[in-house]
Formats: C-alpha cells, structure tokens, sequence
C-alpha cells in the first residue's frame, strides 16, 4: 500500500447487494492490506503529497439532499425495535458514503479505528500478525502470516480466506471490522476459519501476543552478499536501511539481495527515501496522476551509496504498494533484477484527511506510475526470473527463491 501523510491500506468491503459483492469470488486480491491484529498499509500515506490539483469528482453536487436520508431515519427510529445510537447512525452514515465509492482503500474511520489505524502504521500492535486483504468481491483473505509471529505457527498461508472470526461470519465485512475483532488482549484466543484452495473449510485457534517489530532485518550472507528484508514501509524504515546502506558499502559487499516478499507496503515517503539508495539524484521514481493530470513526480535525492552494487529485489504475491514503488523504481533504472512472483498489484496513493473529533476519512487522491509510465493497479510487477516456493518447500524451510537469487549474485 501506499499513503500519503503515512500511508495504508485497510479498505472497506462492498455493501451487500452491491455490483461488486455480487460478483464471483476471485482471488485477485484489491489492494486492500492489513497486518492482522495489525493493518499494514497499501503504501501509505505520503505526507509529501500535492493537493492543489483539482478534483476528478467534479461532478457530484456541492452538499447533498438529506431529506431521503431523513426519511429512512424516521421509518427507522419509528419502527425499529432494537437499541441503537445517534452516534452510531452518524458513523454509519459516514461510513456508508466513503463505501459508496467501491473504492476499498478509501475508508472512514471513527476515533477508535483511526487510533488502531494508526497504531499499526508504527507496527505496534497486539494480535496474531498477519497482513490481510479483500479480493474483488470483498472476501477477506490473508496475504500472508508474518515469519514466527502466532499466526504463521498456527499454520495460516497466503491467500487463504477468512470465512469467519469466533464463529461470526466475515461475510460483507471491511477489513477494518474484522482487524478490530482479531485484535485482543495479549494472551487470549481468536478462532478462525478460512478456505485454502476452495477446499474444506480449515479452522485455526490462535493465541493473539503484543507485537512490536522493527520494519527492516539486515545480515551479511555466504558470499559476502548483503541481505535487507523490509517487512513493511514504516516511521523505522529509512533510519534502518540507511544504516545497512552504510554498513553494507563499508564492507565492499558483493552483491545486495532486497527482500520485499510479504510486504504490504507503508509509507511513501520511505519508499523514495529506500529507493534512493540505488537511483541517482534526479532520476525518477515515480510520478502521481489525479486523473489524467500530473500531480507530483518523485525523484532520486542524492543518497545512492548503493548505485553499482548488483542487486535482486525478491517480489511476490504479498508484496503490495509502497515494494511495488521501490520494486519497479529499481528494476526500471536497472539497477536490480527481479526474483520471485508476480507483485500484489496497487496503483493508487490514499490521503489521510483529520477531522475535530478524532475520525479520518482515508481517500484515494492519486494513482501512481512507475518511470517506465507503467500503472501496475491490479496487474502487478512480473519478475525478470519467476521462481516459486512450493508447499514441500515451504514446510522444509527451504527458500528457493532466496536460493536463486545468491545464484545470480555468484555468477
């Protein structure tokens, strides 16, 4: 994901009798993306982002007409028997405009989800650490367990889908719904059952723990071939890889193998900053369009203390947003190779806007394009090598991805 002001992704799903929760269950996921107990981000805000283009929706009136509204509150408050807010039917209102978008990364939040909002964009976050997803048809599903956090040693995979939490049905649900009801104490339960490959449904009981990760993992590996594994754009990020950056030039590292498999994406402002390590001051990034008029273009800053080194990015399916920025920004300057499978596929940057209260509204305010002029919304970064991880692997711990990328470093 990608966001503005901090990038994000969590977004809605569709309402129930919409065009789009009609349609047959795919499992093309929408750039929605949530580190569970967690909810990570599409790219995150970019606080960076220029807002003096003017609007695409220029079609819609200056206020709306409430009186159809008022007259569904009345039927409602006169015959409903069941208690309910005003507080709560205003959030629902709100709620319910930004969903009418069918736009999953544009979301309204009340206090509360924007505290929890935010509190995973710091990846601090109390739950089984998962980054989860919507599909086109706004079925949850994880895009993958975070490495030796509760989720991924319970068992849960990439892609499989969230069918119920405690026995509650996931069924028209936003992503933001269901990471509030897997997120818990430290210490309890959370039961969830899930499809996996359109086979029986599968059922999982995980222990939910405190979870505080710093955003990038550094080692040197055989070879003398620097290894840096982002596992989300996050507050840490740029400090961390800039101090790799440093280490890895300083010990005349042979090759760099950046791993950005399994990575939701975060803030924008990160991905420049990680992607200009490789590019060279003044060379594009990437560019945002409101429409089809150009907003603000990304360049390299100056930093590119790694330029030369030979570098494998490592991409797969999990990897989303503010990766698939940094991905497309080095593999489009050839300044890496790209290992792995195809990327998540999210083309568009989200604005957080603040209101008295303590709500947000996140919106979509852009699309982004790599400097090759590429939108990759929905289609992805395909690899210059595709190389898949199998179950057998998987289950053994053996990485062949990682594996081919040392191979093409040591040629």
């Amino acid at each position: 994901m990608e966001f503005k002001a901090n990038d994000a992704v969590d977004a809605p799903a569709p309402r129930r009798g919409s065009k789009l929760f009609k349609r047959a269950v795919t499992l093309v996921a929408v750039a929605v993306i949530f580190a569970v107990g967690v909810g990570v981000g599409d790219g995150r805000i970019n606080p960076l982002y220029f807002l003096g283009n003017k609007p695409v929706a220029t079609d819609l009136p200056a206020s709306l007409n409430y009186s159809s509204v008022n007259q569904v509150y009345k039927s409602l408050k006169d015959n409903y028997d069941g208690k309910v807010t005003e507080n709560q039917l205003n959030d629902g209102l709100k709620h319910g405009l930004a969903e009418a978008t069918e736009d999953p990364y544009t979301v309204f939040f009340t206090a509360a989800e924007a505290k929890t909002f935010n509190d995973q964009l710091n990846n601090s976050f109390s739950g089984i650490g998962a980054q989860l997803g919507q599909d086109s048809s706004g079925n949850l599903q994880v895009m993958s367990p975070i490495s030796g956090l509760p989720a991924d040693k319970a068992g849960l995979r990439a892609q499989d889908i969230i069918v119920s939490i405690n026995g509650k049905t996931t069924s028209g649900q936003s992503v933001d719904e269901a990471v509030t009801q897997i997120r818990g104490p430290k210490g309890t339960k959370v039961a969830l059952q899930v499809i996996r490959n359109k086979t029986e449904p599968l059922t999982f009981t995980i222990i939910r723990q405190d979870i505080v990760m710093p955003s990038v993992t550094t080692k040197t590996l055989d070879g003398n071939i620097g290894y840096l594994q982002i596992s989300t754009f996050a507050n840490d990020t740029t400090d961390l890889t800039q101090k790799a950056a440093t280490q890895f030039a300083s010990a005349h590292v042979k090759g760099i193998i950046l791993d950005l498999r399994n990575d939701p994406g975060g803030l924008l402002e990160a991905a420049v900053k990680v992607s200009s390590l490789w590019v060279p001051d003044g060379k594009m990034i990437l560019q945002e369009k409101r429409g089809s008029v150009v907003g603000q273009t990304y360049y390299g800053l100056g930093d590119n203390k790694l330029n030369g080194i030979p570098t494998v990015v490592l991409i797969n399916e999990g990897s989303a947003s503010a990766s698939e920025i940094t991905a497309g920004a080095l593999h489009d300057d050839k300044a890496a190779y790209l290992i792995g499978t195809k990327s998540y596929g999210k083309g568009v940057v989200q604005q957080l806007i603040n209101f008295g209260d303590g709500s947000q509204l996140k919106v979509t305010v852009a699309s982004w394009y790599r400097p090759n002029g590429q939108n990759i919304n929905k289609k992805g970064i395909t690899p210059d090598l595709i190389s898949k991880l199998s179950d057998a692997d998987i289950k053994a711990g053996n990485d062949t991805q990682l594996q081919a990328a040392q191979a093409y470093l040591n040629k």
